[in-house]
């Protein structure tokens, strides 16, 4: 993906948020959220393999993403009955830009995700701990790792979908719109890259 096409794509997403939106009824609504909410979660935390919880994230961030897949800059495949499916991509292809920002204004609104319920590893939460701070994590999430603006909260994130999403970050098979992530990751070795998840997911 060039840089100048995702820009563009940064540029006009952020442009629709200024823009006076049409909302749609509360009963058309809930029908078109009620699948995001199936794989996503209801509450704002997923139960889903792999599936980001989206509770209480960034709003302009979640309509950068949406504005990325509707205009198939980003993708999220899944596999079904033997097929691959570009998800997300289907899913957004008829939004119109006023949906665009009702969803994300939504998402935003939901509870946020809670940290992961377990007995922690004392020494994995002190080297995730370690690595945040040697690759300065909270320099663009924030010291609470909830996010600011286009920066997305990982704060509770799932931990399978964080490692995930950092191996792609690393081999470039995700594609951000801009380069830090990727850079920043290629410091990372696989064991950081668990590390760091298993931290993230239950920081509190």
């Amino acid at each position: 993906m060039h840089i100048v096409n995702v820009t563009c794509g940064i540029a006009a997403a952020m442009a629709l948020a200024c823009a006076a939106s049409q909302p749609l009824s509360a009963e058309t609504f809930a029908e078109r959220v009620a699948p995001c909410l199936a794989c996503h979660g209801e509450k704002g935390q997923s139960e889903n393999p792999e599936v980001p919880s989206l509770g209480g994230q960034q709003a302009p961030y979640v309509l950068i993403q949406l504005f990325m897949f509707r205009e198939k800059q980003r993708s999220s495949l899944i596999k079904k009955e033997d097929q691959m499916i570009e998800i997300m991509n289907e899913m957004t292809k008829a939004f119109t830009d006023d949906d665009l920002r009702t969803f994300s204004d939504y998402i935003a609104k939901l509870p946020a995700p809670k940290p992961v319920e377990d007995a922690a590893d004392a020494a994995r939460i002190a080297k995730g701990n370690t690595l945040a701070q040697q690759h300065r994590c909270a320099f663009c999430h924030g010291t609470d790792f909830s996010g600011r603006e286009t920066v997305p909260r990982i704060a509770a994130q799932r931990e399978d979908f964080l490692v995930k999403s950092l191996r792609e970050y690393k081999d470039n098979t995700r594609k951000g719109y801009e380069a830090t992530m990727a850079e920043v990751v290629q410091a990372l070795a696989d064991p950081d890259i668990v590390d760091l998840a298993y931290y993230i997911a239950r920081f509190r």
